[in-house]
Formats: C-alpha cells, structure tokens, sequence
C-alpha cells in the first residue's frame, strides 16, 4: 500500500451494521427478535438430563444471538466514541441499550439454569464443546454469586437506566470540556487530546501550565464528578458485595479475569515494594533536565531539545515495518485494518480523547481510535493499539465467545509491538541525546502503565471503602494525594492540583479496578521480550500460540504453557529486573552535546 493513501480520518462503520436505522437495520433488529422468540422455547428443555446434542443446540443459538447482540452494541459505542456530542449518536446508544437489555433479560434463564446445574451433569454436558468449553467453565465461576432470574432481571434494567446513564453523562460533560492554553503569546482553545500534547514541551513552564488548565477545568466541577463516582462505588458495592456476596470490590474484577485474588495481591505488593526504582529514575532525570528536583508536571518531559514529529503516512510505515521486521503475518493483520478503514485517527471537536482498539467480532478487523498529534508518543501509541488488533485476529478462528482474550493477558500483543517499535528506533538512532530520550521515553510509559496503573487501583480500593464510609471528596481528594506522594516518595514534588486528577480517570467510571491488567500485561510482556532477545526465532511460534489462544483457554493455562507462574513474587519481581537494566543503559550513555538548563 503505497504511503499517500495513510492519511488521518474516520473510520467506515458499515461493517459492522449497514446503518443505523431503516430497512436494513429493522431486518437485524427483526432477526434478533424472531431468534429471542424461539431461543425461549428451549427453556422447557432444560434439564440435568438432557442430551448432549440438544444443549449444545442451544448453545449454539446462544452464540448466533451474541453475534447479532455484539454488532449493535459496538456499533453504538464506536458512533459515539467518534462524536460524543452527537445526539442522533446518543439516542441509538440508549434505545439499543435498553433493547438489547429487554431481549437479554428474555434469554437470561439459559446462564442461570447453566450456572446453577449440578457439577457432574454440567461436565457431562460441556465435554463435547470444543471451543465453547472454557466460555461455559467460566460461566460458572459465577455459581456462588448469581441471583435469582427475577433479580437477574431487575439488576439488568437498573444498570441500563441507571448507572450505565450516569457514566455515558460523565462522558458527554468530560469529552465537551475545552481548555484554553497560551501558546506563542497566543490563547489557544483545545480538547484534552491537544492540551495533553504539552505535557511533553521542553519548556518547563508550558508543561505546568497544561497540566494547571488541566485540573483547573476538571476542579471546577470536581465535586459534581466526585458525585458520578460516588455513585459508581455505591452502586458497585451494593450489588457485588451485598447482594452477590464477593469478600471485596477488588474481588468481582479478579474472577471476571479468572485470576485469584493471591495473584492480584502479590502483583500489586510487588509493584508498591519496586516504587523506589522509578524514584531513582526520576532523581536521574531530574538532573539530564537541569533541574533541582522533579515537579509532577515533569515525569513525561522530553530529554532531547525538541519533540521531533512525525507525519502520519510516516508514522503508520514504520510501525508496520517493525512488525514486519518481527513477522510478516503480523503485519499483514496490520494492514488488513487500514485497508478496511476501521481506523479513525484525526483529531475533531467531540471526539472521545485516548486511544483504543474495538474486537467486535471473529474474522471482523477490530476498529481503532487514535486522536494522532504527530509526536513520538502517538507513534508508539499506534503500534500499541495495532497490537490488540492483531492480537485478536491471530484469534479469530475461536467463538465469539472465546476470541477475546481475558483482561490481564490483553495487553501482550500490544506492549510488545511498542517494544518492537521502541527497537526499531533505537536501531536507527545514531544521535545520543535522541538515543537517551527514547530509552527515557520508553521508561516514562513503562512508569504509566506500570507503577500508575497499579496505584490506581490501590487508591480505587481505598476510595470504595472511603465512600462507603460516607467520607466527603476532600477526604478522598487527600487520600489521592497520599497515594501519589507514596509513589514519588522525596523525587517528585506535587502541586496540590492533582488532588483531582483521579476524577479524570475514565477507568475508574466505566470499569471499576480495570488497570491493574496494565501492570499485568506490560510486566508480563517485559518477560516475554526478554526472552524474544535472548531465543530470537526459536521465540516467535511459542509467542504467536501463546496470541491465538484468545480467551479459550484461562490465563493459568496460557501463562503455565509459556512457563510463568503469576503467582510468584519472583515472576513479577523478573519484570523489574528488565526495567533496571534499562535504568543502567540509560545511565551509562555519554552526556552528549546538549547544553543543560540551568
């Protein structure tokens, strides 16, 4: 694909429905109905001695159900993540919320009578299912915390019109907020995407200044947000831990993963024991920078004069060429999602900040949001998202039940193609203070979605038990700055503004404890790399298995295959061991030719 034809823009959504309204959605929609209709006859067949054959009937509708379940509700979410101002966007997000809820609530008593059958006829029943099978074991990890069908049904309807509402407001009042920066003398208004962009300036003071318009706009309705969240956390509590009866908040997100709860905890303690290798880090940098000590508002400033850009064709050539350089299949999954234009990477007024990939279906290529600003940052950014994209084509021969792979393991693919770029840039990099700055780069990103990651979801816990004890935002603004000052410990100082940074943190809204699969994934990947360097060939087949199980398979399966053990102190402590060794690369460069701040 010659590079003229990579330019920023959106994405096509007909693939995933042909529209969103007439003749030809009211056929899907019809479909969906007429399947409901005659899946609800099955409930009379059900029983600890029905035949094989005919349960896996039914699990076999269930499957085309989802399939038709999946493309509408991803087709809402992509419209709206692509202009969360959008009304129309809105509209067909809420009423085919509360559609698909309606029909799933018809077709709920197949999961409950599932997750409530006896031990030996469910094994009788699933050991025919091939691919299916990890999906039903998993459901029935559940067994201990699944309601009655009437309260299955209730809990369903609240969520919809409830707090799924509240979090789409959250969103809406977030992604319209506009910040106003002084640039070159000149007051520029931006959305986050933009403004974040100034976080990595050179200039000391333009990255102050970002980050206090930052939480100067979010502060200003800081109390307003800290309210959603309250709700989002009571909501949370109420029904996982009183009514489902989990020991902890913590505890949901663990088996929703199918991790025990030992492994999150040695996870997290060994990650709070490594804070002092990035406050060394910082120390160090602090003085390449020229500076006295490290403010918040320096973690992510760049060591080399200027943030060099790069065009988008460029930057979409060389992520490629890295994969390339590891595998060509990879590549080739790559490209299949610029050529079926699933890509929407320009930066418009509405648009949801960040960046994500979207597996909708099987054999789909998944679509991708990047909101590209040209900085080196973007670039890894694109390889990082183009990772999960190929990682859930490598699976696409599995069900839509098992493609997916779980959240701790899905963010190999895409920590490992940023290592690969990360290599590839260092490969050709000549200049040593170009050369300290992407090894500075890489252990700034490895810091945010390591250290941070991890330290959300130590403050998420707190924050829970916080509000649960009726305490006010101040005190949970406090708690944060705790947080913070335990993981910088005396390298960093703090200005009081990031009191609020935890409010912007979309995670904590639309996925209670989601991050620590950040932690997760990228020490796992640090591993993974390592072993990559030191096997080379020998590596890859072992890593692409590893990629096309999907989530077929539980990660204590996928993980004791490749030879790791998650819950070892030493496995995770291993992870660190790659970041020191990096610390040690950087430290041993020549100073160069760069003057210093003074």
């Amino acid at each position: 694909m010659p590079s003229n034809t990579f330019v920023p823009g959106r994405w096509n959504l007909r693939d995933v429905l042909p529209a969103s309204s007439g003749s030809e959605f009211d056929a899907i929609v019809n479909e969906a109905k007429e399947r409901v209709a005659r899946f609800e006859t099955f409930r009379a067949k059900l029983s600890d001695e029905m035949e094989e054959a005919e349960f896996l009937n039914i699990v076999r509708e269930s499957e085309a159900l989802t399939v038709i379940g999946h493309r509408i509700g991803a087709y809402g979410g992509l419209w709206f993540s692509e202009d969360t101002q959008s009304s129309a966007a809105l509209t067909f997000q809420r009423q085919t919320r509360q559609l698909l809820t309606e029909l799933g609530n018809r077709t709920l008593f197949f999961s409950l009578w599932w997750k409530t059958l006896r031990d030996d006829a469910a094994a009788r029943l699933m050991q025919n299912s091939g691919d299916w099978k990890y999906h039903l074991e998993s459901e029935r990890l559940f067994k201990p915390h699944t309601l009655s069908e009437p309260e299955e049904k209730i809990v369903n309807l609240k969520d919809v019109n409830g707090i799924d509402g509240l979090v789409t407001l959250y969103d809406m009042l977030t992604n319209a907020y506009e910040f106003t920066l002084k640039v070159k003398r000149r007051a520029k208004k931006l959305n986050r995407e933009s403004l974040m962009m100034y976080v990595r300036d050179p200039n000391p003071a333009m990255r102050a200044a970002a980050y206090q318009e930052l939480y100067r706009v979010y502060g200003e309705q800081g109390k307003a947000l800290a309210q959603i969240y309250a709700y989002r956390a009571q909501d949370w509590r109420t029904e996982q831990v009183q009514l489902r009866k989990f020991s902890s908040p913590l505890a949901v997100r663990n088996l929703a993963n199918d991790i025990p709860d030992a492994a999150t905890e040695v996870l997290l303690e060994t990650i709070r024991a490594n804070a002092p290798v990035f406050q060394r880090y910082f120390k160090q940098k602090a003085k390449w920078l020229g500076l006295r000590k490290l403010r918040r508002y320096d973690i992510y400033a760049p060591l080399a004069p200027a943030d060099k850009k790069y065009p988008y064709a460029r930057a979409v050539e060389m992520v490629l060429d890295s994969f390339d350089s590891f595998s060509p299949v990879i590549a080739n999954h790559a490209r299949r999602v610029f050529e079926e234009q699933h890509v929407d990477s320009e930066i418009r007024k509405g648009k949801a900040s960040g960046a994500f990939c979207a597996s909708v279906l099987p054999g789909m290529a998944p679509y991708v949001l990047l909101n590209y600003t040209g900085r080196a940052r973007d670039v890894a950014t694109m390889a990082h998202e183009f990772g999960h994209a190929i990682h859930a084509l490598l699976a696409e021969k599995h069900s839509v039940f098992t493609f997916h792979s779980a959240l701790p393991l899905a963010e190999t693919a895409s920590v490992f193609g940023e290592m690969i770029l990360t290599d590839r840039l260092l490969a050709a990099e000549k200049d040593v203070d170009v050369r300290r700055d992407i090894l500075a780069t890489k252990l700034d990103d490895t810091y945010a979605t390591v250290m941070r990651q991890a330290f959300f979801v130590l403050f998420e816990r707190e924050a829970h038990e916080l509000i649960a004890q009726g305490k006010s935002v101040e005190a949970i603004n406090a708690r944060y700055l705790e947080n913070l000052k335990e993981q910088f410990g005396d390298a960093v100082e703090i200005g009081k503004e990031f009191q609020w940074e935890w409010i912007s943190i979309p995670h904590f809204y639309h996925v209670p404890f989601y991050t620590y699969a950040y932690s997760f994934g990228n020490l796992l990947t640090l591993s993974l790399y390592k072993q990559f360097r030191k096997e080379g060939e020998a590596f890859k087949p072992r890593y692409m298995k590893l990629l096309a199980y999907g989530g077929s398979a539980s990660p204590k399966h996928i993980l004791t295959e490749a030879g790791m053990d998650m819950t070892s102190k030493e496995f995770w402590q291993g992870g660190f061991d790659v970041i020191k060794e990096w610390m040690d690369e950087l430290e041993a460069l020549p100073v160069g030719k760069r003057k210093r701040k003074k």
